[in-house]
Parts: C-alpha cells; sequence; structure tokens
C-alpha cells in the first residue's frame, strides 16, 4: 500500500508547475479537481483544500500520507486514492505552495 502511495505522490507532486491561472482560486481548484473525475460542490471542495492546508500548517497532519488519509476520508465514497493525492497536491498547489516539499518527502 505504502509504495502505491508514493508512486502517487510522485504522480501528484510531478503537476506542480500546473499552477492555476484563473483569477478566482476556488474555481481553478475545482476546475482542475473534475479533470481529476473529482466533482461536488466548489465550496466545500475549497474548504477541504484549505483545512488541509490548516493542518498541515498547524502540525495536525505530521506528514503528506495522514493528509492524504484526511482527504480522502472527505471525499465522496468510491473516490481512489490517487484522487485523495490528487486532490492534495492541487490543494497544496492552490492554497499553500509552500507545504509543497511534504509531497517530495512523501516520495523518499
Amino acid at each position: 500500500m505504502r509504495s502505491i502511495l508514493i508512486g502517487v505522490a510522485a504522480a501528484a507532486a510531478a503537476l506542480v508547475t500546473a499552477a492555476p491561472a484563473a483569477a478566482d482560486p476556488d474555481t481553478a481548484f475545482t476546475n482542475e479537481l473534475n479533470t481529476y473525475g473529482i466533482y461536488g460542490q466548489k465550496d466545500y471542495n475549497a474548504w477541504i483544500g484549505k483545512i488541509a492546508c490548516k493542518r498541515i500548517t498547524t502540525g495536525v497532519d505530521a506528514n503528506a500520507f495522514e493528509s492524504a488519509d484526511f482527504v480522502h476520508n472527505q471525499l465522496e465514497k468510491g473516490a481512489t486514492t490517487e484522487q485523495a493525492w490528487k486532490f492534495l497536491a492541487a490543494g497544496l498547489r492552490t492554497y499553500c505552495p509552500d507545504k509543497l516539499p511534504i509531497l517530495d518527502q512523501a516520495r523518499q
């Protein structure tokens, strides 16, 4: 299981250069999530992305694995582990890019 997560974390980290370009970060975030097959209410998904950042910043989640697990638990039933990692990577890029290094740490 850990090797799958590491592979997904690596793929998510590779997307770092694809920063959202829209003026409204919540809309850009929603649009990016839709490309991963993650749907749902825009405000809820944005809230989860922002809360994930806060949990990392405050130390509630000590690493990307814990953060991805939190995100996965918030997504609709049937969401994959890969989608949770992609959500996390998109959330970090959009709402707290200074926390992106935790994805690199997860790969190691």
